[in-house]
């Protein structure tokens, strides 16, 4: 693990995080200049909570962060979660089109992720998924629809990996799947790279930081989570620097 530390440093350090958060200067007037940095805008779940003040602080001075930290106003009966969790994919999608009617919300960049809430199996008989594939693809069209009304660039985050064995225990009233989290990945993968979304495998990379990971049925660790946030934060760099033209990701 501290081979990674060392890794995510050098990634930080060597991609430059302030360069896809370039400041946006506008005239105003007769000489006068203001300067605001772009906004990043997470929605997400406990994962995205757990990295997010890690990700704020290696952004710092590049770019502004904000993230979900309520219902967004949607209508009662929707399904949006309320408060800082995105939750399933039906309440990432309920909560961006509600926020969508707002026309103050105007993030430049949206960097989203839902699925494991999605791959809960309820424990009965049937061992029904709280949102099925079909569902969940359907809904992540939604939001790349919204992203676009919006006017934000989309950054998908690929859903972190679960292990059965860890996850499954006799107390926990819902199971997850590793099966299931690599299928629904899949599902996301071929909604968003047919649409030129970026995508950020978060999965991939947390699966090499080694099985020690955990510290629970699926969160993990300060350490893990402080290497997710410098990973992310230098994808978002180079990306950025892949569109030097603009200085950021292009809309």
């Amino acid at each position: 693990m501290k081979f990674a530390v060392v890794v995510a440093s050098l990634v930080l350090t060597s991609t430059g995080v302030q360069v896809m958060g370039a400041q946006d200067t506008r005239v105003e007037g007769s000489g006068d200049r203001k300067t605001s940095l772009r906004q990043l805008f997470v929605v997400g779940d406990s994962i995205s909570i757990q990295y997010g003040p890690y990700l704020e602080e290696y952004l710092a001075g590049g770019l502004e962060y904000d993230r979900k930290s309520d219902d967004g106003g949607a209508p009662a009966g929707t399904g949006v979660y309320e408060g800082p969790n995105g939750g399933d994919s039906r309440s990432v999608a309920g909560y961006l089109e509600s926020r969508a009617r707002d026309n103050s919300f105007k993030p430049d960049y949206l960097l989203v992720n839902c699925g494991l809430h999605d791959i809960r199996r309820k424990l009965g008989e049937d061992l029904a998924y709280q949102v099925s594939p079909e569902d969940y693809r359907e809904n992540l069209e939604r939001i790349y629809t919204v992203s676009r009304e919006i006017g934000a660039q989309l950054i998908w985050v690929r859903t972190t990996h679960v292990v059965d064995s860890i996850h499954n225990q006799p107390d926990m009233e819902f199971h997850r799947y590793a099966a299931d989290q690599e299928k629904y990945n899949v599902i996301a993968d071929e909604v968003f790279k047919g649409r030129g979304v970026p995508i950020l495998d978060l999965d991939g990379f947390t699966r090499k930081l080694g099985k020690d990971t955990f510290i629970d049925h699926v969160h993990f660790s300060n350490e893990v989570r402080a290497l997710q946030g410098a990973f992310i934060a230098g994808f978002l760099s180079r990306h950025g620097q892949d569109h030097s033209t603009r200085g950021a990701v292009p809309k």
